[in-house]
Formats: structure tokens, C-alpha cells, sequence
């Protein structure tokens, strides 16, 4: 296959990266210092620049993690550090200068806060790049060291930041805004998306003050529930973790500077397990609201006009919980683990909840039951806040080859990314549609990647998707037929309405 270099300058120095397929890519740039030492825990800072030229050709480490969830290819494994805090660059190689700059997409990757790194090769970006965007992937820091708020914990002698994952992609948004033009990016049109928990910090971005004017808009794929907490919730699963990592009560910010990675992992999975048991769905990891970085919970600032009213899109996967019932089972999509989560709420609540899903409690009723509380209420949530006061424009996507609803998947969590990425043209792609839906899967696809690319350009969407309003809830439903349904599954949503995790 053939390459060639090409290079860049920008603030921190020359990067070198090479280009293929009609793109030029740059991988793992560094935009901030290594989080090491003195910095782990602390708010991140900008990179330190380098002489000479800097390498781009491979990506570096991601986060640390389960090894298990960092596999880039066949056997082939992403080595992991916390000096992990680099971003990607892809431009197309080909692009008429008298357009002017092009929009730019920087892109969140999920994995519930724990895991997720974005060299993950479908989030390769380069039929984006090559259909008129420079896109940009982002690393951030996972788990106890960026994703849990361990800020009561901090003491004189060992500082600890709140919200660090979030303050690392405001950091990285700043790069782009000073950097992005030397790619032939606008900094002026950056649109931020993500999907799962990468959806759920995008929308979370909304509401940070520090993140105002950093972005032109919004799109969210799944945004995932019950992953706000606030600052007292917090606290409380900060306290829990301090007994697992200091057991003979010592300092627990000493022990947090001075702990491996892996140990921090386990102290976290321990910290998972006993949440499952005890409330299915609560989760120690996400944003936390009321403090510094973040004032005021998300969707309350949406609803309230106090976050950003830029454009967005928000939508989900018409059979999210599938996924979970073969993968990283932590969604209660079974009869004990749904009674479990409701254990603690008004047995009204309950009962109103359940009667939107007659044959509950079938097995396919809990997991539509356990997708509605993970992915569609958040959705639902998020769409009625923020139409109130931006363009909003919700979807859901319906599609997925015959092979997949075999395997008894479905149109299930992630398979958007498929059509957003443009996997089907890919050999992945083409074996999943072997029997039959080529066209139909490359139709869909077509149609996503022309309306995300439409929607950055102009923050809309394009023709025949109405803007979302609670008089009609326009929903656009991407499928073998596109079509748009008003106020779809109104019962399963009116149901949710003001539905909060015990304990959150």
C-alpha cells in the first residue's frame, strides 16, 4: 500500500504523519503534559513543546484499563499508560481551497467511563474525512484516574481536581481551536460527538461553563442514563473507594498518588460489583454536578437555559439492550435485576413504569425494559430539555443486516457506528451483508453520513427531518425505509418521565 509522509507545524512543534487512502492522518499528538506524578489527579495542562519533528505515524497507549478491552486487531493488543492524553488527526488529501476551511468533527469514544480508546479501528475517520470534514478522535483519562470524583478525598499535601475526564476534553477542544486551521479546519465550526458514554460527555459538555465557545454543535448516539451524580453521592462512593484502597484508614489521597493503575482498576471493579448489587444501573464512574467544573446537573441546565443552545442531535438504537445480554451484563435486562432497581423507588413509580411493557416480564419486555432505562430515556430526557431553547433534532435507528438479527442483536447498542464510520464498505463490513443487504446497509449508511455532514455545515440535518418540539416529537427513524414517526413509543416515554436512580 502506498504512503507518504507530510507534516505540519503547530503550536507545540512539527508533527509528521503520513498519508493513505486519500487522507493525511496524524495519530497520538499529545495535547496536554503526561498526567504522571505530581499531575495525576490535577487538572491537565497544555503540552510542553517538543524541538524537531515529532512522529505521528502510530498510535500510543490508551488509558489504562482491562486489558481485555484494549484489543486493536487480531491478537494485537494497545499497550496502556496514564501518559495517554493524545488526539488524532484525519484530512482528506484532496480539497478545493476556494470552499474555505472545513467544518470539523471531534469524536468522543464510549465505554461506560471504564474503557474505550480511540484507536479502536472503526473509528478510523477517514470516509468522513475524505466527504469534506477534518476529523479529530480523542483520548481521555478512564476510570479512578479521570472518571470518578475523588475531589472530597483532597488534602493540602495531595490536590485532587473534580472532573478531570471532562476538563481533558475541554483541553483538547482548546487545541483544536488553536491548532485545527494549520490542518485546514475551522475552528469557528466544530461539531462534538460521541456515542454511549462518549454521547453522554458530549452532552455533559454542554453544561460546563469552561466549554462555552469551544464547540458550534452537538450530535449524541445513545446517550447513556444514570451516569450523573452529584457532588454528595459522590462523595459517599469516594468515601467506599478510600476503604478499598487505604484499609487501615490512612491518607486515602496518599494512596491514590501512590497506587498502581491495575490496583486502582480493582479497587474500581470491586466498587461496580457492589453497586450491582446492590442498585442495578448506579455506576460510580461519570460527571458529577455541583462543583467547580460543573455547576449544575446537565439536563436541569438544558431545560433551564443555562447551557449552550447550539444545535443538536440525540437519538438511539431501537434495540439497545440486546447488546448487554451477551456483553458486560451490568444492565438490568432480567426480572430480578429490574425489581432490584425499582427496590427502592415509589411502588407506584414501579407500576407505571412496568405496564408500559405488557408482556414484562417476558424476556424480551425486561430487555426492551433494560434499553429504555439505559440509552432511550436519556434521549427522551435530553430532547425535551434542550428543544426547549436550541435546535434539537432526534433519531432512532432502526437498520441492521439480516445477520445480525439472527445473532439475536438486532439494531442493537453501537450499531449506528457501523453506518457513521462507514464499516460496510470495509471487508467487516461486506461479511456482515454477505446474504444480501449490501445495498441497503450501504443506502443507510449514505444517508447517515450525508445528514451528520449536512448537520455540521449548517447545524441542520438536512430535508425531511423536522426539528424536534413537544408538541409533535418528531423522531427520524433510520431504516431500509427512512421515515419520520411522531412521538414513536410515547408510552414507553411518558412512563420514564421523572424516573431518578435511588441513591444518585
Amino acid at each position: 500500500m502506498h504512503e507518504r509522509t507530510v507534516r505540519a507545524k503547530i503550536s507545540s512543534g512539527i508533527v509528521e504523519g503520513f498519508t493513505r487512502d486519500g487522507a493525511h492522518r496524524w495519530r497520538s499528538i499529545p495535547y496536554a503534559k503526561p498526567p504522571v506524578g505530581r499531575l495525576r489527579l490535577r487538572a491537565p495542562e497544555p503540552a510542553e513543546p517538543w524541538p524537531g519533528v515529532r512522529y505521528c505515524h502510530g498510535f500510543g497507549y490508551c488509558a489504562p484499563q482491562q486489558r481485555r478491552y484494549t484489543l486493536v486487531g487480531l491478537g494485537k493488543h494497545q499497550p496502556m499508560s496514564e501518559d495517554c492524553l493524545t488526539l488524532n488527526v484525519v484530512a482528506p488529501e484532496k480539497r478545493d481551497d476556494a470552499d474555505g476551511p472545513l467544518p470539523v468533527m471531534f469524536f468522543v469514544h464510549g465505554g461506560g467511563y471504564i474503557l474505550g480508546s480511540s484507536a479502536t479501528p472503526i473509528y478510523d475517520g477517514a470516509a468522513l474525512a475524505r466527504r469534506g470534514c477534518v476529523f479529530v478522535s480523542v483520548n481521555y483519562r478512564l476510570g479512578m484516574l479521570g472518571c470518578v470524583e475523588l475531589s472530597s478525598l483532597s488534602t493540602q499535601e495531595h490536590p485532587i481536581d473534580d472532573n478531570l475526564f471532562l476538563r481533558d476534553l475541554v483541553l483538547a477542544l482548546r487545541w483544536v481551536r488553536d491548532n485545527i486551521a494549520v490542518f485546514g479546519g475551522d475552528p469557528d465550526n466544530v461539531t462534538i460527538f460521541g456515542e454511549s458514554a462518549g454521547a453522554h460527555a458530549v452532552t455533559t459538555l454542554l453544561a460546563v461553563p469552561d466549554a462555552a465557545g469551544l464547540f458550534a454543535r452537538v450530535i449524541s448516539e445513545s446517550p447513556a442514563s444514570g451516569m450523573v451524580s452529584s457532588a454528595e453521592s459522590a462523595a459517599r462512593i469516594a468515601g467506599q473507594l478510600a476503604e478499598l484502597i487505604s484499609p487501615d484508614g490512612g491518607s486515602a489521597a496518599a494512596a491514590l498518588m501512590s497506587a498502581r493503575p491495575a490496583e486502582l482498576g480493582r479497587a474500581l471493579e470491586a466498587q461496580i460489583m457492589r453497586g450491582q448489587t446492590d442498585i442495578p444501573g448506579a455506576f460510580p464512574v461519570g460527571p458529577t454536578f455541583g462543583t467547580d467544573y460543573l455547576p449544575i446537573d446537565p439536563v436541569t441546565a438544558m431545560a433551564e437555559g443555562l447551557a449552550q443552545q447550539v444545535p443538536l442531535i440525540v437519538g438511539n438504537n431501537a434495540d439497545e439492550g440486546r447488546l448487554f445480554t451477551r456483553f458486560l451484563q451490568l444492565l438490568p435486562t432480567n426480572e430480578p435485576m429490574i425489581e432490584k432497581l425499582f427496590a427502592r423507588t415509589d411502588p407506584e413509580e414501579r407500576r407505571r413504569i412496568v405496564e408500559a411493557y405488557p408482556d414484562y416480564p417476558s424476556s424480551a419486555a425486561c430487555v426492551r425494559l433494560g434499553g429504555d432505562f439505559a440509552f432511550a430515556s436519556a434521549t427522551w430526557q435530553i430532547a425535551e430539555a434542550h428543544s426547549r431553547h436550541a435546535p434539537t433534532y432526534v433519531y432512532r435507528y432502526d437498520y441492521a443486516p439480516r445477520t445480525l438479527h439472527w445473532a439475536g442483536l438486532g439494531a442493537t447498542h453501537a450499531m449506528e457506528l457501523l453506518a457513521v464510520f462507514d464499516t460496510y464498505h470495509t471487508t467487516y463490513g461486506a461479511a456482515l451483508t454477505a446474504v444480501g443487504d449490501r445495498a441497503s446497509a450501504r443506502r443507510v449508511s449514505r444517508d447517515v453520513q450525508r445528514r451528520w455532514r449536512e448537520f455540521t455545515r449548517t447545524g441542520n440535518p438536512g430535508p425531511g427531518w423536522p426539528a424536534y418540539n413537544t408538541d409533535e416529537r418528531a423522531v427520524f427513524v433510520f431504516d431500509r425505509r427512512p421515515r419520520v414517526e411522531y412521538d414513536p413509543r410515547s408510552v414507553r416515554r411518558q412512563a420514564w418521565e421523572g424516573f431518578t436512580l435511588a441513591g444518585s
